[in-house]
């Protein structure tokens, strides 16, 4: 029975971490890491646009990532669960540990500039 429950839950995490993988959605993860902002606050936290980043608060929000909470005429942003501040608090320590790497693994890169129809040999 653990044979057919395994790879579904192994399926589920790697949906999961798939939510952290988008560097747009992090940066949005990271900015909430400080506490509840307005979209116009995590445009200015993190750079992007303002499309872009409600784009990615509705993948956050429907992921459950993210909650949304109208106050007046403001919707605040928020992280979901205290745990998420966790885990983004646990990969900064280990990539302090494993930088050189993830800097140097060849794997992602070819196959992130793969994905965007990029040359890999420039």
């Amino acid at each position: 029975m653990l044979s057919t429950a395994t790879p579904k839950i192994s399926e589920l995490r790697a949906k999961l971490f798939r939510g952290f993988a988008d560097p747009s959605r992090l940066a949005i993860l990271e900015a909430l890491r400080g506490g509840a902002l307005t979209v116009s606050e995590i445009v200015e936290a993190t750079g992007l646009t303002q499309s872009n980043v409600s784009n990615h608060l509705s993948c956050l929000r429907d992921c459950g990532l993210v909650t949304a909470t109208r106050q007046g005429r403001f919707v605040y942003y928020a992280l979901s669960d205290p745990r998420i501040e966790q885990l983004l608090r646990l990969v900064d320590e280990l990539l302090a540990d494993v930088a050189k790497g993830v800097y140097e693994c060849t794997y992602y890169i070819v196959k992130e500039e793969s994905k965007h129809g990029q040359d890999t040999n420039s």
